[in-house]
């Protein structure tokens, strides 16, 4: 392999989301060194960071549909039982709902956590306050997916944060949907809540970091000890 080669191999792509972003920081760098060197080396330095925020790496995903897989990079902030939002239909009794937050710094796109089909999507305008609190799940402005698993329904809810102001779905209604696919993004920090059946036993303590597509939140089962993954 050549040294080419190995540079392209260690650099991760950018979703295309990120492409007029990153963009518009270039341009402004550009303006900016014009005015003053001293402003163009630290609107470089944001165009990297902005790079970096929408950063789409590979991630290889265990399949096994006992499994609930990180929808989010970021740490796990909350693993409790709560009654989940009702624009999602999933009853009103207690469900296991599993919390990640994502700082700035965390790879922002979203991924499905179990293999299934999209019963329903749910977006609700709201407030754009600190998406580690707890009430970010009821007050602040989100998209709430369902899907329809071998499980049973699940709850993927994508919370905006203080400074988030999009919150992006790919998927739509009947679209079938396997673990670890994306399914979304959110800019610029922010939370995922998924929100599990009757059944399910959190893998995860809060704090622990998670990684979308490859850590296990939850299983139904007894984890298997030989499961096989499919990157994507």
């Amino acid at each position: 392999m050549s040294v080419l080669d190995s540079i392209r191999n260690s650099i991760v792509p950018i979703h295309k989301e990120g492409y007029p972003f990153v963009g518009g920081f270039l341009a402004a760098t550009v303006v900016l060194g014009w005015i003053a060197e001293p402003l163009f080396w630290i609107g470089l330095i944001l165009s990297l960071w902005c790079a970096y925020f929408f950063r789409d790496p590979e991630r290889v995903t265990p399949q096994d549909d006992d499994l609930v897989i990180s929808p989010a990079d970021g740490r796990v902030s909350s693993v409790a039982e709560v009654v989940p939002p009702a624009e999602l239909g999933l009853g009103e009794q207690p469900m296991l709902r599993i919390c990640v937050f994502m700082n700035v710094f965390n790879c922002h796109v979203n991924r499905a956590p179990m293999k299934g089909s999209v019963r329903g999507i749910h977006y609700r305008p709201g407030k754009f306050i600190n998406a580690e609190l707890d009430k970010a799940s009821e007050d602040n402005e989100r998209n709430g997916v369902v899907i329809d698993t071998a499980r049973g329904s699940i709850g993927v809810v994508q919370i905006a944060g203080l400074i988030a102001r999009r919150i992006v779905c790919f998927v739509e209604e009947a679209d079938p949907v396997d673990a670890g696919e994306r399914f979304g993004l959110i800019r610029f920090g922010s939370r995922l809540d998924v929100y599990l059946p009757e059944g399910a036993t959190a893998r995860v303590a809060v704090g622990q970091t998670a990684v979308a597509g490859e850590t296990v939140l939850a299983a139904f089962d007894d984890v298997k000890p030989a499961v096989t993954g499919r990157r994507s």
